[in-house]
Parts: C-alpha cells; structure tokens; sequence
C-alpha cells in the first residue's frame, strides 16, 4: 500500500459543479492511487503522519487535474500536426491529467474502409492504455465515423473496449447519411461526440444546427466553434431542444464562448458545459489550453472560477465516464496544486483565475504520484508545494 497526503491547502476545488469547493477541507488523502479521504488536517493527521509522501500546498489551492476532453493524439507522445514531440508530457505541466480522444484523425494516411477506421481505433486505445506520458491517461481510440461502417462493425468496436467515436470527418456526401451510424454506436455503449460549425480541416463539412439535432451525438464538439462558431440562433436551438453536452474549446470563438456560457447560467444548465482545448490543430499545441480557457471564461463571465474549473474536470469525467476529475473517495488520484502566479495583484488561484490571470502550478499528481514540481509551464508560484521525502529528480528539474 502507498499513501500521498496533500495537505495545508487554503481552498479545495472539488471538481463538483453542484458544490465547486470542498468546504472544511484542506487535505487529500490518496491511497494506491486512488483518492481515500478528503477532510481536515486535525481529523486525517494519523493518515497525513503515515503517508509515505506528504506535499504541503502551504496555503494554496489543491484541485482536481483537468482534463482536456477535446484533445488530438495519435499514437504516442507526438502530434503529426504540428510535427512536436513531448507534447502530451507538457500538458501535464498545464495541469492537464487527462486527455480524452476525438478521433485520431491526424494520422498520416487516414483509413476510411471499415477494418481501417476500427483498426485505427483500437489500436491507438490498446497503446494508450499502456503508455501514460508524465503520467497522464489518454483516454484515445476514438472511432471516425464513415458510411462503410455497418451496425456489426459497431459490435466489433464494443467487444474491443473503444467507447468513443466522432462523426464529422467522414465521407459522407451529406452529414444527415450518418444518423445510422451515429444510432449504432450509442447502441453499443460508445459516446458520440460531433464536430459543430464550419469545416476545420480538409476532410471536414461544415456542420450546422439542423444537422446536429438530426445526427443527436451525445457531445455537440466545439458548440463555440472549431474554430469557425454557429449561427447564435442555431446554438440557442440546440440548448433549448436537445440534451447534448455542450463543448467550449480555447481553439474556438471566445466571443461564442461568453455567449453560451452566460446562457448556461441562465438556464440553470451548468451541467451541460464541459471544456476542451481542440489542439493539437491549427492554433498549435498549447499546455495551457485548458487552464487559459478556465481564466478567460471566468474573468469575462464573473463566474465563480472553481465552478469553471469543473466544467473543466467534473462535467468531463460524468459526460464520459471516467475516473478522475472529481475531488471524492474512490475517485483516481489526479491533483495540481496551484497558486496566484508570483508577482500578481491576487492573494490565490481562485482571485487571480476571476481576474484572467494564469495560476502557478507548483506539482501536479497522478494516480497518487508527484509527476512534476513548478510546472515548466505556467508563471512561478507565490506560495509554492514542499514535498517531503525530496524527489530529487522533480526538484531538480524544477528550476
């Protein structure tokens, strides 16, 4: 058994849209990599003496890692795209914990028969299940839809373990042709993620609102734009006649962004909202994709930032049933510890967050372990995490 004690925080995001913060509560308990106990330091101090590693956040903020739920990989820690090595390993340094896969459709020579596209798919969710980069989960494999693909094919993908796909780079002549496949892969327990507004890349149609209420993903991918938005009226369409989870993207239309964000407020539908960087693409590779998003969003908005932070880990994890992104017993293991950047008018990584400001990441923890000490990153901390025994290749790295 292992045990990682996070303790001396100021605040805790918890990553719950409903309860943002973990009130009372200033310590992390994380037992073989998953999350035991989240509580006081006076009532959790036998757990904190017996820990074998103890960070001390010293005042700042701990919260869930983020996770990226729009990220482009392929295989390995290199993106064909931008032509970038490591860059799923500087993510983690952006406090991203996990990415989840649209589709690994920047592989050179993109198969569209129905043994290429399943192959693809599974192949790339077999490696990533084995190659964790900084320590991060990739949660890859997501399955092109194309018009080759029968209802037997979706069965194949189940019983393979993919429970991801992505419609909108397909070879359909018209995106409404891909309601079967679409219905065929709900059917067999995979979540639907759908491009949204103009063509991003070769290969992509534009995909406007009637489509999408046609089509009935489960995830309306980039709803603010990848990077070209939607119509306002179509998006308030898709809000107010469909269910689909809502995703706000950095690689996206800030403005689109705001926009929807506030309607979401408005309708008491938070709970819709989750976010993603949509890199690597055209806007390049970005570690701070997630958490730039968070500030922006929370600054233009005034919404409280450890209710934008959950769109950005909790929403996420729920929308596509994964493990981590939620700070609560039994969940994975995944933390950052963070502060207001040195140097800024803010006391903590909430105030400096509502105000547009990137917070100092002092260590990120995956799956119980430390995997990075003043992220290579973000700005400085002004308080930053003491772990105790030293790591000394992470304290060495650090500086």
């Amino acid at each position: 058994m292992n045990t990682l004690a996070v303790t001396g925080a100021g605040t805790v995001f918890s990553g719950d849209i409903e309860a943002p913060v973990v009130e009372g509560a200033d310590t992390v308990i994380v037992t073989d990599g998953t999350i035991s106990d989240v509580g006081d330091a006076q009532e959790l101090r036998a757990a904190i003496a017996g820990a074998d590693t103890v960070v001390d956040a010293r005042g700042s903020t701990i919260a869930p890692g983020l996770v990226d739920s729009h990220c482009h990989v392929v295989l390995g820690d290199y993106t064909p795209r931008q032509k970038t090595v490591d860059f799923l390993a500087g993510y983690v340094h952006g406090g991203i914990t996990s990415v989840v896969s649209p589709g690994e459709i920047h592989a050179p020579g993109r198969p569209s028969t129905a043994v290429g596209v399943k192959s693809l798919a599974i192949a790339a969710r077999a490696c990533f299940e084995n190659f964790h980069p900084q320590g991060m989960t990739v949660h890859a494999g997501s399955v092109v839809l194309e018009p080759t693909l029968g209802e037997r094919d979706f069965a194949d993908l189940q019983e393979a373990g993919v429970v991801l796909a992505k419609f909108g780079f397909g070879r359909y002549m018209d995106p409404a042709d891909g309601v079967d496949q679409v219905r065929w892969a709900q059917q067999h327990g995979i979540t639907v993620m759908c491009h949204s507004g103009g063509a991003s890349i070769p290969g992509s149609k534009p995909i406007t609102p009637e489509h999408l209420r046609a089509l009935a993903p489960d995830v309306c991918g980039h709803i603010n734009g990848g990077p070209t938005s939607l119509d306002p009226a179509g998006v308030d369409a898709i809000m107010d006649e469909t269910g689909m989870a809502l995703q706000l993207v950095q690689a996206g239309n800030l403005a689109s962004s705001v926009r929807i964000l506030e309607r979401a407020v408005r309708q008491d539908a938070l709970n819709r909202i989750v976010i993603g960087s949509d890199t690597p693409t055209g806007t390049g590779v970005m570690p701070l994709g997630v958490i730039k998003t968070v500030a922006e969003l929370a600054s233009l908005t005034g919404l409280d930032p450890a209710l934008v932070w959950a769109a950005a880990s909790g929403n996420n994890a729920r929308t596509w049933s994964l493990p981590a992104g939620l700070v609560t017993a039994g969940r994975a293991g995944d933390l950052v510890v963070m502060d207001a950047p040195w140097g800024s008018t803010r006391e903590s990584a909430r105030e400096a967050l509502a105000v547009g400001d990137i917070p100092g990441i002092s260590a990120v923890i995956t799956a119980g372990r430390v995997r990075a000490l003043r992220s290579r990153n973000t700005p400085a901390c002004a308080r930053s995490a003491h772990v105790e025994p030293p790591i000394p290749h992470l304290e060495s790295s650090a500086h």
